[in-house]
């Protein structure tokens, strides 16, 4: 076995086919997007490299095959809190199931890293956002969200058996959009609608601008605080919304508001997965005519929250019940959807946590990003809680 690295066209699609050519099998698979990955290392298109550098790599077999793959990320920003030592990442990691090979892998990626200063490695992980390819399958089988990491069981194995440890979980909720709600969102929503001046307000394209602002104004209260994130400009909205336009369905993008601020928002698009699984990976002219076909017919048969926040101010009292009831009276009769998913949290976010419970999901996936220190008589410490 041999490690390559991946710096010509031919091999930076034989990095891509790597994921499908191992993983095809599973009942549950379904091919991310060339594009999806594609973009991740393109320096034009992803802001990552303006703080930092990628370098991927092929594990190639005696007979020619490729067998694993593994990417390392050094990003300058990339920091959790309590981080004691400088940490990058790694991730688009997949490997036959042979332990040699993965240490193979992972080493390659802990010497690049450990070459640039770093400590300790995160993964797996993205080389941008982390509502993408962020963290590794533990449970819940089924298929995978529009860019979510997708792998089998022994994955897990392999990366414990290097040395990697678990720093976080991350957990995805499940439940149904239809049927009647628990007793207590009504009771809620009609107390909030007595008090007056509360509306919620559906994501209209018309008006992308306007919504985009008022989604930034409720993001940079709720959650540009939290680790990971930061504050919003009118203009990063803006790009945000247009990009998601159009996917985005309008009857399941809301606004809660009081006397005209806005206050929360709870932000779902269709799962594009239920549609992107037919293309095999491909995204060009022929299937982008299918998509609007399939987006006609109704594929889309769950929704997933990608966002969901309420300002301090008005947080405990009860906007997030009134919200839901809101968005129920339209999304319910309508039929579209069948299963609403809300986007991982992880375990160090105990309060979000609840607020999922408490709105009546279920945990349906639970994914993990590891983390590996080089010097191995450090002793490790799971994410602190917010």
């Amino acid at each position: 076995m041999k490690i390559i690295v991946v710096d010509t066209p031919s091999l930076e699609m034989a990095f891509i086919r790597v994921n499908p050519d191992l993983l095809s099998q599973l009942p549950n698979y379904i091919r991310p997007l060339d594009k999806d990955i594609e973009q991740v290392f393109d320096a034009k298109t992803n802001k990552a490299f303006r703080n930092g550098a990628a370098m991927r790599w092929l594990l190639q077999a005696d007979d020619g095959r490729y067998i694993g793959r593994i990417a390392a990320f050094d990003h300058a920003k990339y920091k959790n809190k309590g981080d004691r030592q400088p940490t990058g990442g790694f991730g688009f990691f997949d490997c036959i199931n042979d332990q040699q090979a993965a240490g193979m892998l992972l080493s390659t990626a802990q010497n690049w890293l450990s070459g640039r200063g770093k400590q300790a490695m995160d993964g797996p992980i993205n080389f941008g956002e982390r509502d993408r390819w962020w963290g590794l399958l533990m449970e819940g089988d089924y298929p995978p969200l529009y860019c979510m990491n997708y792998n089998p069981p022994y994955y897990r194995l392999l990366l414990e058996n290097y040395g990697c440890q678990v720093f976080y979980l991350q957990f995805c909720w499940r439940r149904s959009v239809q049927g009647r709600l628990d007793e207590k969102f009504y009771s809620r929503h009609e107390e909030i609608v007595r008090l007056g001046g509360y509306e919620a307000r559906r994501v209209r394209k018309k008006e992308l601008e306007k919504y985009a602002t008022d989604f930034m104004q409720v993001y940079n209260q709720a959650w540009a605080s939290h680790e990971g994130n930061k504050e919003m400009t009118k203009d990063q909205a803006i790009k945000l919304f247009k990009t998601l336009a159009p996917v985005m369905d309008e009857d399941i993008a809301w606004l809660a508001y009081y006397h005209d601020e806005p206050i929360a928002m709870y932000i779902n698009i269709p799962d594009l997965n239920q549609i992107f699984r037919h293309f095999n990976g491909r995204f060009g002219l022929w299937e982008k005519l299918q998509f609007l076909y399939y987006r006609w017919r109704g594929e889309c048969s769950t929704m997933v929250g990608i966002i969901f926040g309420i300002v301090p101010a008005f947080q405990g009292k009860g906007i997030d019940r009134f919200l839901v009831v809101e968005a129920a009276k339209i999304i319910q009769p309508m039929g579209r959807y069948q299963d609403s998913e809300l986007q991982w949290q992880g375990d160090f976010n105990p309060k979000m946590l609840n607020i999922s419970r408490e709105l009546g999901f279920a945990e349906s996936r639970k994914l993990a990003v590891f983390r590996y220190l080089f010097d191995r008589s450090q002793p490790f410490e799971r994410h602190p809680v917010l």
